[in-house]
């Protein structure tokens, strides 16, 4: 599994958002109610959506999130095969990082329960991917890194 990071990509190759976000300085996480591991909100875009709007989306449909403040960190890419991609090829998606405000109640989809952590879950959904991400934001957001 290898996670590549760019300064962008063209629009139409990014096909999944994911937001590495915070509430109170807390790591917020989601549980899907089928894995008894944890995962950082985002999914899959949707036909004729802005990749922003599918973070938006995906934020709000995975924990409830409604005032936040969001911002894009960079595209990454991830080869190799996983729980979302069967064929293992190069895939796009866009990262960003959210501030969030305040939450609504969390909407009825696979997401069981959102989860604050001081420090990062033991138990992931993407090992070899969200580490990574997670690192990738610390580097640029609160390093101030590019």
């Amino acid at each position: 599994m290898e996670v590549k990071f760019y300064e962008n990509v063209e629009d139409s190759f990014l096909k999944f958002a994911v937001v590495v976000a915070k509430y109170n300085g807390k790591w917020v996480f989601c549980k899907h109610r089928e894995r008894d591991t944890y995962e950082v909100p985002g999914g899959h875009r949707e036909k004729n959506e802005k990749i922003i709007d599918t973070a938006k989306r995906e934020l709000f449909e995975e924990t409830g999130a409604y005032e936040y403040d969001i911002r894009p960190v960079c595209v990454y890419s991830v080869i190799g095969k996983n729980r979302v991609n069967d064929s293992g090829q190069e895939s796009y998606g866009m990262l960003y990082y959210a501030d969030i405000k305040t939450f609504k109640k969390l909407p009825k989809s696979e997401i069981e329960k959102v989860c604050l952590f001081d420090n990062f879950p033991r138990k992931w959904t993407y090992p070899l991917i969200q580490p990574k991400l997670i690192s990738k934001v610390q580097n640029c957001i609160f390093n101030n890194i590019a």
